[in-house]
Formats: structure tokens, sequence, C-alpha cells
């Protein structure tokens, strides 16, 4: 097997093998701790930009299935791993992991010590790296790691986003939701159109007008990558819909773009949340879910909390205390921070599409 590198921008370095194409990519790195849904979190649009370390030992293993996607491709920039597994065990999948990489020219690095690596980021936190399957010389790669943008300021919804306008469901439905795809994942639509709902999914720079022309009954704003502090056009967009007073919901990103039109501040976290089991406590109720996660960014806390007559936190993460959801006092909006759709994940909080339906 061919030697690969895998450098990060503090000057730690880790070797393995090539996996997937042979090549070099650059990104932030970035670990999930998800047994299971290798695929769908290979293709959910919030991890463009990022290099991906899988904390489980085997990939692979259960081989790809062409329909279990949550976008079109691939959306990490590259992958990391112990254990690359190209034997798969199922029936009824259609390729294996390694032909599916090699399809979608992703560059991999397998046979890492990737407790170290997670153990490194946890303590150091999230920093770009590079791997490189054809490039040996340190120095060269240094030069091109330090090319490589920092995640925070990069607007990067714009790369993922749908090119035109289209629908899901029934066109007789009783409710109409305008999403707006900053880069949505695909069972977020499926669980709106399991609901008896008709969607329209506009592109992230459409305006405001634009959407309000098509007469929704509410709006969705959905999960997508990078930095929502740059994305200003978003959040005057959000401001409009807010003005307008139709429920408004938002999910990852969408939560961070209703704070920001709120006037609350977000951050870049540390290391990020990505996994499939976060602890979240819903402090409405009391009730504690087990949750699927994947963000970088989060609503600066002490600002919700010292804004009670503007918002409200409505879910907090019980490992760190950071909000997980909050809703606006004076509009009817509220937004998560996780995945209620957890497609892979539990279904412990689906109830949050339901709870925004019987605000329509």
């Amino acid at each position: 097997m061919k030697k690969a590198t895998l450098l990060l921008e503090d000057g730690t370095v880790f070797t393995g093998r090539a996996a997937g194409k042979i090549g070099t990519t650059t990104g932030e790195i970035c670990f999930n701790t998800g047994m299971t849904g290798y695929q769908e979190i290979f293709t959910d649009p919030s991890y463009t930009g990022q290099i991906l370390v899988a904390t489980n030992v085997h990939i692979g293993n259960y081989g790809i299935k062409n329909e279990e996607v949550e976008s079109e491709s691939i959306k990490i920039a590259g992958f990391v791993c112990r254990n690359f597994n190209i034997p798969y065990s199922r029936a009824l999948a259609d390729k294996t992991i390694q032909e599916y990489f090699e399809q979608e020219n992703l560059v991999a690095i397998e046979s890492v010590d990737t407790r170290a690596l997670v153990q490194h980021i946890r303590v150091q936190g999230a920093m770009n790296g590079i791997i490189s399957s054809e490039i040996d010389d340190l120095d060269e790669l240094v030069r091109l790691l330090r090319e490589t943008p920092n995640m925070a300021g990069l607007e990067l919804s714009s790369q993922v986003t749908t090119r035109k306008p289209y629908y899901i469901g029934n066109p007789d439905a009783p409710r109409r939701i305008a999403v707006m795809d900053f880069g949505v994942k695909k069972n977020i639509l499926r669980c709106f159109a399991e609901r008896n709902c008709y969607l329209k999914v506009f592109p992230a720079h459409t305006s405001f007008e634009e959407v309000k022309a098509w007469n929704p009954d509410g709006y969705f704003l959905s999960n997508g990558p990078g930095d929502p502090a740059s994305m200003g056009y978003a959040v005057e967009l959000v401001k409009k819909m807010l003005d307008d007073e139709k429920p408004l919901f938002g999910i990852c990103l969408g939560q961070q773009l209703l704070a920001l039109a709120a006037g609350l501040p977000t951050y870049k976290l540390h290391h990020g949340h990505r996994g499939i089991n976060h602890p979240v406590k819903n402090l409405l109720t009391g009730r504690c879910e087990v949750t699927s996660q994947n963000h970088g960014f989060g609503v600066l806390e002490q600002a919700v909390y010292d804004s009670p007559s503007l918002v409200e936190a409505t879910h907090i993460n019980l490992n760190d205390n950071t909000v997980e959801g909050i809703r606006l006092k004076q509009k009817p909006a509220f937004s998560v921070q996780y995945h209620p759709e957890a497609n892979p994940g539990p279904h412990d909080a689906r109830y949050l599409f339901d709870q925004f339906l019987g605000m329509i």
C-alpha cells in the first residue's frame, strides 16, 4: 500500500496508508463520534471544507448504497480513519468504499492512530490540515497548508446551495413551507414531506420578495457550512422574514442566522460538536434528548441570557452547557443547533417538526 501523510497546522504529523484517490487535499480537521451512518456523514453539505476523522475503528464495513446520501455528492474535503474496510458484509450494498471514493475523487488516509489524533484536536482545538499520498516533502506540505483559508470568516453556503428553486411533496398539501437552502440535508426535506407539506427550496441568495411571492405559510432556515458571521445577505433575509410575522424554524446554521438577525453574536467553538449521541436538555419540558449534531459555530451563551426580553434558551447541551435551542419572545420563531431529522441518529427530537407545523 502507498504511504500517505497527514500534517496539521501546528506541525503535528501522522503517517498512514493511502485510501481513496491518490492526491492531496486540505481543510479544517474535525472528528465525528458516530458508529454508523458514515455515508450520510460524507454527503452532509455542512462538512464542506473539512477533513473528517472517524472515531469508530471500522469504516466501509457495510459498504456503500447509492440512495443513502444527504446530498448529490461527497462534501467532506478529505477523510482519516483507522481501518478502511474495502470488503463489505451487506448484501444490499452497491459498491465498496474504495470504489466510492475513487468515483468522487476523495483523498483519504487510513491506518492512523485516530484516538491520539482526536485527543490532540480536543486539547488543541480545530485547525487546518493537509493529507497527501503523492507528496513526501514536508516543507512542500507546510507551504500548501499555509495557503488554506481559516474556517473563521469563510462563506461556504454559496458553494453548496441549489442553483435554481425546486419543489418537494404534494402541491395540494395544506401547508406550504419556504426552505432556504444553505446546504440542506435531504432527510430534513423528507421529514417535512412526510408531514404533508409542500416545499419550495430556494437558493441561498434568493431575495425575500421572491420567497414571499410564493405565499408560504412558514419559513425554514437550513443547516449549512462555514461561518454564519460571514453571511450578511442571509441575516438581512431573516430579518425581513421575522418582520413578516409568519412562523420560522431554523436548524444548525439556521439557528445561528436567526440569532444574528436578532442581534445575538455567534462564535467559533473550540472543536465543535459532531456525532449522533450528544445529550441535550429541553428546558421547557425538562426532558432530555439524545441528538445528532454537526456544527463548529454556536450562539454566544451569555448574550442569550443577557437578553431575557428578546430571546429564551429552550435547549442546552449537557456536555458543555452551550445553547442548543432558542425561541424569540416577540416573534413566532425558534431554532435548534442540533439535527432533529437525525439521519443517521436517534429520533428523540422529531417532535420539533410537529411543533413548527403546529405554529402554522
